[in-house]
């Protein structure tokens, strides 16, 4: 059966970073579409919200009039693709999270992050206000979030990221409409995924947890694995997608 993927981006990157997945989903006889939300991409180190990115995806679908389709979110999107999914319910087939952030009512990323996250959050807020701009610094990105790559890939894709407003990781999100949303729900986790480390702070099972009723497909990979293999990350689409 032939699927089509809406698919987001996460944080500090934009709509390319899916162009390798897009190409294997392509070969596979499936179709998919990868929008930049607000702030990221060439509009990177411009103040935006939550609501902001959820209007930019939205609009992107509508222009496009895509219907029947799978929407896919990665990490910072997990806030994000719920309010889209409630916005075009009637076009959505199911909602798949990639080792994304699944936000209780009223919380926000920073309620869920690890206290050393905190404290990074906490100085920027403090130094520069909630309208700085923040990046990780490479060893950062190096160990935690594309711990699967050699060093040269590591500086390639490093190179692709953009600055983005420390507002994002503080916005309180308004879940009650996705929650009532009768729509079918996967999680993919990738085991070596350490940006939320192992543990009481992992990605897996607490995240997947707050869906309720979920399918859940895991695989070996880092968070950075739409860049380290494209390959494997459609196969999980795939999986995670089918009705």
């Amino acid at each position: 059966m032939k699927l089509t993927f809406v698919l987001v981006h996460g944080s500090m990157h934009d709509g390319s970073c899916w162009d390798g997945v897009i190409a294997e989903l392509k070969r596979l006889g499936h179709s998919a579409y990868a929008p930049t939300m607000a702030g990221h991409g060439e509009d990177a180190g411009n103040f935006f919200t939550q609501a902001d990115c959820v209007d930019s995806v939205v609009d992107y679908i509508l222009a496009r009039d895509l219907n029947d389709f799978v929407l896919a979110g990665h990490s910072f999107a997990g806030i994000v693709i719920p309010n889209v999914a409630e916005r075009v319910a009637a076009r959505v087939n199911r909602v798949v999270f990639q080792n994304a952030m699944v936000l209780e009512d009223g919380q926000c990323i920073y309620d869920v992050i690890t206290p050393a996250h905190r404290q990074m959050f906490d100085a920027m807020l403090k130094k520069e206000g909630d309208r700085a701009n923040w990046m990780l610094p490479f060893e950062v990105f190096r160990e935690a979030f594309i711990n699967d790559a050699d060093l040269k890939t590591a500086q390639e894709v490093y190179a692709r990221l953009k600055p983005v407003c420390v507002y994002s990781q503080n916005e309180k999100i308004n879940m009650q409409g996705f929650q009532r949303l009768n729509v079918p729900r996967s999680y993919i986790n990738f085991t070596d995924d350490v940006v939320l480390p192992h543990g009481e702070y992992a990605w897996y099972p607490r995240m997947a947890a707050r869906l309720g009723l979920c399918r859940v497909v895991q695989k070996p990979g880092s968070h950075e694995v739409c860049y380290t293999n494209p390959k494997l990350l459609a196969e999980a689409l795939i999986e995670a997608g089918r009705p």
